[in-house]
């Protein structure tokens, strides 16, 4: 059916809230989000009076005579977006896909106030300062690449990282999990990746339901379980300095870890929590989208190519300010990969390589095959993750 001037539509049930600088639409049925400038919330509430397409524009066009108003382009990018049901009193096959539904409902969310409150965040912000202390006047604290090693044979390595790092991310999610119960909304767990790291995630899309000021609590409470696990591996290195080796050995790895997710987190060209703070404090959605595309245009061998602008009014000077955190989280990460990463591979590498020339018959041999076998297992759960990711995009 094609639109016209003198159609009229029915849209799904929508909770339209103010946020700092537009509207958030949502989709009842669906639980999607939509960021919309005031015009086009103005468009929505006349289309909800059963008004036909062209006397709304004609309002609009009276109300914002400075916009370009054009509800036929308009209708058809709500129905794009799923949001229409009837046109002329025709029934619009939307084809919905809920996909999963969140959970954790059973945890209450007086448990998740518990650890989430005012209080609390003081005792966050304490620890974080004592985190900075320590590492200044105690430098021998500071996290080392051999940190990972506690064994000789590196297929025990792995093992041991991989166990250690699942508990503290899941220990991570979990703080984000019960921030989401503390403001009674639901969530869940699901797998994802940044750059060559597989990572857990918690779903947080129903943030949106809630006023901008109430949301960075919610991002930042993985930070600050994390600011509760390093401060406590931090001290237990300076109580038992003399206890026992393996305890010490995994007391390094711990804080190893838990350093380097902290420092990922201000690598914010990725979407990470501090990523999300940054957006919802500049009140700036698709930052990372706008700022790649302005990043782009001025690279000298992209400037023949073009692009149609989202961004918004009043936007650029902010989508500019974080195209510079932008390459500063890039240095971060260059940084991370030059004192941790390549020298963990290559010491490792240096330790196996021998072991495969050694025989079958042999420890070494076996720890190398091992090792390998542990990597190969590694990126195929990268690889799983990102064909996961480019299949729901």
């Amino acid at each position: 059916m094609s639109l016209t001037l003198d159609s009229r539509l029915l849209l799904v049930p929508l909770a339209i809230r103010k946020d700092k600088k537009n509207y958030i639409v949502e989709d009842q049925t669906t639980g999607d989000f939509f960021e919309m400038p005031v015009v086009c919330i103005d468009a929505i509430e006349l289309i909800q009076t059963d008004l036909p397409l062209g006397e709304i524009e004609q309002q609009l066009k009276a109300k914002y005579p400075n916009e370009e108003i054009d509800l036929i382009d308009f209708a058809k990018q709500l129905s794009e977006l799923k949001l229409v049901v009837e046109m002329d009193g025709v029934i619009i096959d939307r084809k919905e896909n809920k996909g999963e539904s969140l959970g954790y409902l059973w945890i209450s969310p007086q448990i998740g106030k518990f650890f989430f409150n005012k209080g609390s965040y003081l005792v966050y912000a304490a620890l974080l300062v004592m985190i900075i202390y320590l590492f200044i006047t105690k430098p021998g604290l500071f996290p080392h690449y051999k940190d990972l090693f506690i064994s000789d044979y590196m297929m025990l390595n792995i093992p041991v990282w991989i166990l250690l790092t699942f508990c503290l991310v899941l220990f991570h999610e979990f703080g984000h999990v019960l921030a989401m119960r503390a403001k009674n909304l639901p969530t869940r767990l699901e797998i994802g990746h940044r750059l060559f790291l597989v990572v857990l995630e918690t779903d947080m899309s129903a943030v949106w339901k809630l006023p901008s000021t109430d949301r960075n609590v919610l991002y930042l409470a993985g930070l600050c379980f994390d600011t509760v696990i390093l401060s406590l591996a931090l001290l237990g290195q300076l109580m038992f300095a003399n206890g026992s080796g393996v305890f010490l050995s995994i007391l390094n790895i711990i804080i190893l870890d838990t350093f380097i997710r902290i420092v990922y987190q201000c690598c914010i060209y990725m979407k990470t929590d501090l990523y999300y703070v940054f957006e919802n404090t500049s009140g700036c959605y698709n930052l990372m989208e706008n700022a790649q595309d302005m990043i782009r245009k001025r690279l000298p061998f992209r400037k023949a190519q073009s692009s149609e602008e989202v961004i918004f009014t009043g936007e650029r000077k902010t989508v500019f300010i974080y195209s510079i955190f932008y390459f500063i989280g890039v240095a971060l990460t260059i940084s991370l990969y030059f004192f941790f990463y390549l020298p963990q591979l290559l010491f490792a590498w240096k330790k196996i390589i021998p072991g495969f020339s050694e025989g079958a018959a042999t420890l070494p041999f076996w720890d190398a095959m091992l090792f390998s076998l542990q990597i190969i297992v590694g990126l195929s759960l990268l690889l799983y993750s990102w064909r996961k990711k480019s299949s729901t995009t």
